[in-house]
């Protein structure tokens, strides 16, 4: 019969981190072994490859983010995910999308399924924000950089879509005019967006 303290450890460690990977346990002292018997007891649940997450945990539509999060800790949720985190748009991507730098490595990963999009050290360290995402510390890009990145990458994602983006950031006051002129300036998209800055601004 195994250690039951370790077990309720163990759950009570997926419970507090939201999304709990086996090395997670390493700095607890606690065996990865008990990872395994906590979820045969269905105390955690195995929600992607190296990934586990409290029974009773509560399941946001953002779950898939949190997950991205803890597979990939130095990567910037970005562009169309971003988008959907901030609530502006009508894209409800079935990837998650993750910015690494220019020489990081690729991340592997069956699920969740990720969309890697690489962003030079100064774009990828500007307009950075920390969010909660069901206890993960979750990295994404703030509403002004999301939009610049949007035209940025308008070949990948469409112009209409950036357009969609700066639109609704406006409607939405989500960024003023002058976050969203900054964040073009660093993207190097200061000439494509000004235009559209103008006439809808």
């Amino acid at each position: 019969m195994p250690p039951a303290e370790p077990i309720a450890r163990v759950a009570a460690l997926a419970k507090a981190a939201g999304v709990l990977r086996p090395r997670d346990l390493d700095a607890h002292g606690i065996a990865r072994q008990y990872l395994r018997l906590a979820e045969q007891q269905g105390l955690v649940v195995k929600s992607g490859r190296g990934l586990y997450t409290s029974t009773d945990a509560p399941i946001t539509e953002l779950h898939t983010i949190a997950e991205a999060s803890k597979r990939v800790p130095r990567g910037v949720v970005c562009l169309l995910s971003a988008l959907r985190f901030h609530d502006i748009g009508t894209q409800n991507p079935f990837e998650v999308w993750i910015a690494i730098g220019e020489k990081d490595r690729r991340p592997v990963a069956e699920l969740p399924r990720l969309r890697v999009v690489r962003f030079s050290k100064h774009t990828l360290s500007f307009g950075q924000e920390t969010h909660d995402m069901e206890g993960v510390p979750t990295r994404i890009f703030s509403v002004a950089k999301t939009v610049a990145d949007c035209f940025k990458y308008r070949n990948k994602i469409s112009l209409d879509v950036a357009l969609e983006a700066l639109r609704e950031c406006l409607k939405q006051r989500k960024a003023t005019t002058a976050e969203l002129w900054e964040a073009a300036k660093v993207c190097r998209v200061a000439n494509v967006m000004k235009p559209y800055l103008e006439a809808l601004a």
